[in-house]
């Protein structure tokens, strides 16, 4: 498996991160890694992502930090000139996929159904995240489509929090979950860092809990 996509599988959790002003990255970066979860996924959902990589990269090398939201071409370019190691995308944009996969950059699209499975497989994929996972079945859903594709393995994102994170890490076909409680907006705003860390600790252990580590 590729060296990141097995530091994900080892973190467990990838925290989905929104960052409205880029002065917020650094104390957010070294919330999560005091945490013990150093990694995040900036989503291109606002202005400040670009520089928020780049802050979280060059200020904490120890993290490993991806963009979400990814939608064009140019944010695939400006995410990894800006230091990120993996994209994510909500749907599965061959174009987006095709143009990352011939660029050596590692990609996990976002599939819902089995067509979308089939679509990744054909670019050579075998992580792919599940998204929305709650409102697309969940647990059950993966489930589902994981007995045909034996070599894929899911990333599931959207309505996963610290009350059902643990039934989906237990799944061995689960790489890992993407999850925003432990850097809610509100708490990043506030400027609540250490709420946040705190979060993450508890987010590390649900991770050791359902993988009985």
């Amino acid at each position: 498996m590729n060296e990141i996509l097995e530091q994900i599988h080892e973190l467990g959790i990838v925290p989905v991160v929104v960052l409205n002003d880029a002065k917020d990255a650094a104390p957010l970066a070294k919330a999560l890694c005091d945490g013990g979860l150093p990694c995040a996924e900036v989503t291109f959902r606002t202005a400040a992502a670009e520089a928020s990589i780049r802050i979280m990269t060059e200020q904490f090398p120890e993290m490993l930090v991806g963009a979400g939201t990814v939608l064009t071409k140019d944010q695939v370019d400006r995410a990894v000139s800006a230091g990120a190691k993996f994209i994510v995308s909500p749907g599965l944009n061959p174009e987006i996929v095709k143009y990352c996969v011939d660029k050596g950059i590692l990609i996990t699209p976002g599939c819902a159904n089995p067509s979308d499975v089939e679509q990744a497989l054909a670019y050579g994929l075998d992580v792919v995240k599940f998204f929305p996972a709650e409102p697309a079945g969940g647990l059950k859903m993966i489930k589902a489509m994981a007995a045909p594709y034996v070599g894929v393995k899911f990333m599931p994102t959207g309505g996963i929090n610290q009350n059902n994170v643990r039934e989906y890490l237990a799944y061995d076909r689960i790489l890992a979950c993407g999850g925003s409680w432990m850097v809610k907006g509100e708490l990043i705003d506030a400027g609540e860092f250490d709420k946040i860390e705190e979060l993450t600790r508890e987010a590390v252990e649900l991770v050791k809990e359902s993988r009985g580590k």
